[in-house]
């Protein structure tokens, strides 16, 4: 069900972190669907219309939970992070508990987004929404304590988790255009081939989530791709679809130190099986968008291999 309002009766939506990629991209869905859109902003305010932009620090829990309580939306999707830098924590888990805090307050529905890299990625097949979180890397604990502290906070939150979230050619996020200044010289990466994640087009992801929005599901849910591909073919793949050649894309292995989580696969049976928005893989998205005569399962200089303990 999506909640589409209009008249005298328009349903409220807040959204953090709304100049980001992922945020920006559910304020324009949003305002489509006629919800009362408001959002926050920290380092520049968007020039887009029909937005109620309010600027939020999410260090500073007092003014966070004063802005919701105020603002008392009927639904909050809270995107707003930080993935690295000394305030990581401060932002991305201490912000997301006032947010709860804040949603509770106003009896809010809250819609908290969290990661795939919560877990460490050592098992063989996919992540369930029953498996325990355990991180290895700073931001995976922070993403990880965001999400025990939004429970607590509001016990009724929907705790969405995702993995690398993407746009294609026509908006291209930074994952994107990270291949690209490699590829194109102006950054130099090797691209991991046994790390594994399930990319989501950044559309598919917003629909899902205005979707989510107006039902009443709780705890925690898996909206990922159905593709899993290793940061090396997601590379390839990206490549193709800019009009690159994909054989100046390098791959290898993940380094031993520092340590990364190398399988995080989501299973998203569970979401497939409730929304009627249908969650695209990237082979379908990419290769359909860099399309060609002879387009198969055939990237870079390496055959995709099925593990058939990794099909969804």
């Amino acid at each position: 069900m999506v909640i589409r309002a209009t008249g005298q009766n328009r349903t409220t939506l807040l959204v953090t972190g709304g100049s980001g990629f992922l945020g920006a991209t559910l304020v324009e869905m949003a305002r489509s669907q006629g919800w009362n859109v408001v959002a926050t902003y920290h380092a520049q305010r968007p020039h887009v219309q029909g937005v109620d932009w309010e600027w939020l620090d999410l260090r500073d829990r007092p003014a966070t939970r004063a802005l919701i309580e105020r603002i008392a939306p009927d639904v909050v999707v809270h995107t707003a992070y930080r993935q690295e830098g000394p305030d990581m924590a401060a932002v991305t888990a201490d912000g997301a508990e006032a947010v709860a805090q804040g949603a509770y307050a106003a009896q809010s529905r809250l819609i908290h987004l969290s990661s795939d890299v919560v877990f460490d990625g050592e098992r063989s097949d996919r992540y369930t929404e029953a498996d325990t979180p355990h991180p290895v890397t700073p931001y995976g604990a922070a993403k990880a304590e965001a999400e025990r502290l939004v429970v607590n906070a509001h016990p009724a939150a929907l705790i969405v988790r995702t993995s690398l979230i993407y746009g294609g050619p026509e908006r291209p996020g930074r994952h994107e255009r990270f291949v690209l200044d490699v590829i194109d010289g102006r950054a130099e990466a090797i691209f991991f081939t046994d790390e594994l994640r399930c990319p989501v087009e950044v559309g598919d992801l917003a629909t899902a989530l205005l979707e989510l929005a107006g039902s009443n599901r709780s705890g925690i849910l898996h909206v990922a791709g159905p593709d899993v591909v290793s940061r090396y073919e997601f590379a390839c793949l990206v490549a193709r679809a800019f009009g690159r050649d994909p054989v100046d894309v390098r791959g290898g292995p993940s380094p031993v130190e520092p340590r990364r989580p190398r399988n995080c696969a989501l299973d998203s049976r569970l979401a497939q099986s409730i929304l009627t928005t249908r969650i695209r893989g990237v082979r379908e998205v990419l290769m359909y968008m860099g399309s060609s005569e002879d387009a198969d399962e055939k990237v870079c200089d390496v055959q995709v291999i099925r593990d058939p303990n990794l099909t969804p």
